[in-house]
């Protein structure tokens, strides 16, 4: 998993890629929870995220709570459509804020 971070209108863009698993979402959920504690809206760029699982799909809850903890947003933007299938098996589609692309998330 890679990650890069950028600014863009006002909100901490970070974009993610590769698989979100196990072994790599500590990395992920360190990125995501540092993006926030930027105090900026966060959009979360999902186009190159190829697998997620529970533990993936946990950092971004995680992150989300923390974003509403503090008076933030976070959303999700592009996502891929495998990690799209993970989502709506767990329901989060409808929790998440989720854009077609970065630029309508920003």
């Amino acid at each position: 998993m890679m990650h890069e971070v950028k600014d863009a209108g006002g909100a901490v863009v970070i974009a993610l890629e590769g698989d979100i698993d196990l072994q790599t979402s500590p990395k992920a959920r360190e990125a995501l929870l540092a993006a926030v504690g930027r105090g900026k809206p966060v959009v979360v760029d999902l186009a190159k995220v190829s697998y997620i699982d529970s533990s993936g799909v946990a950092s971004l809850v995680e992150a989300l709570q923390t974003a509403k903890k503090g008076g933030q947003t976070l959303a999700l933007a592009a996502v891929s459509e495998g990690a799209m299938r993970v989502l709506k098996l767990a329901r989060l589609d409808a929790v998440f804020t989720i854009h077609a692309n970065v630029d309508d998330a920003v």
